[in-house]
């Protein structure tokens, strides 16, 4: 409730509780649906749901490798196993291990079973080496808190000063590579349509932050459409901005 009241505060209180609602049914709808994500077909999956991959394949007819930037939208485990059924190069997903060895075993299996490559962020540098010289397509998570807010983009977000990481964009730079904004919708409960927006063909073009400042632009529209589909529930704005650092990018 506090985030909301941080993002929505033109909104009445009641209107937040809806949102908070809502959310709740979906976060719990997801927990379902990722128990339910180790026993799906591939049909089940491309059944419930959709996406406008020709904006991928277009990018993938280049030859190039290239950057997909998602968000904390429901449902993610889905949609992970959804793209590598439709996509024609390897997708290469960066994430964050589980604490829990068991858990983390488990999970990894099951990220992997439709052909997602998952890369561990702990490790990235050496699980990302094979990888160079070869085509393929990077995930890269853009809306997560840093772990060091010292090492950060600071923007406004939502009415707040907020640190975004600054990797994917620095990626994308330094390859010179385009970059693509992956944003999750739920069409109703245990349908999802993906929306692929095309930020740029190359990022090395973009000045710094610009890239970052595009992506938030994109979601915050995203998420006064569907507020409820986002994750609310983490603490997006633990950190308080110190001008030791760096300025906040306007």
């Amino acid at each position: 409730m506090t985030n909301l009241l941080q993002a929505f505060p033109e909104k009445t209180e009641k209107e937040r509780i809806s949102i908070a609602k809502k959310f709740y049914r979906n976060l719990t709808d997801t927990f379902i649906e990722t128990i339910k994500a180790f026993s799906v077909s591939e049909k089940f999956i491309n059944k419930h749901c959709t996406a406008n991959f020709p904006v991928i394949h277009r990018l993938e007819e280049k030859g190039k490798s290239f950057q997909i930037h998602p968000a904390h939208h429901f449902n993610w485990e889905w949609a992970n196993l959804h793209f590598p059924l439709h996509f024609n190069m390897p997708l290469l997903v960066v994430y964050m291990p589980l604490s829990n060895k068991i858990f983390e075993k488990i999970f990894f299996k099951n990220r992997s079973r439709f052909g997602s490559i998952m890369l561990p962020a702990t490790g990235m540098r050496k699980s990302y080496m094979p990888w160079r010289n070869k085509p393929h397509i990077l995930a890269l998570v853009a809306d997560q808190n840093p772990g060091h807010p010292g090492n950060a983009y600071w923007l406004n977000f939502f009415n707040r000063p907020a640190p975004f990481i600054k990797g994917p964009e620095r990626s994308a730079k330094d390859k010179g590579c385009a970059v693509v904004f992956v944003f999750l919708k739920k069409i109703k409960r245990g349908y999802y349509d993906t929306e692929f927006v095309l930020a740029t063909e190359d990022a090395s073009s973009l000045q710094t932050t610009e890239l970052t400042k595009m992506y938030i632009a994109a979601l915050t529209q995203r998420m006064y459409e569907q507020p409820e589909n986002w994750l609310w529930s983490h603490r997006r704005w633990k950190w308080e901005w110190k001008p030791e650092y760096g300025e906040i990018i306007n």
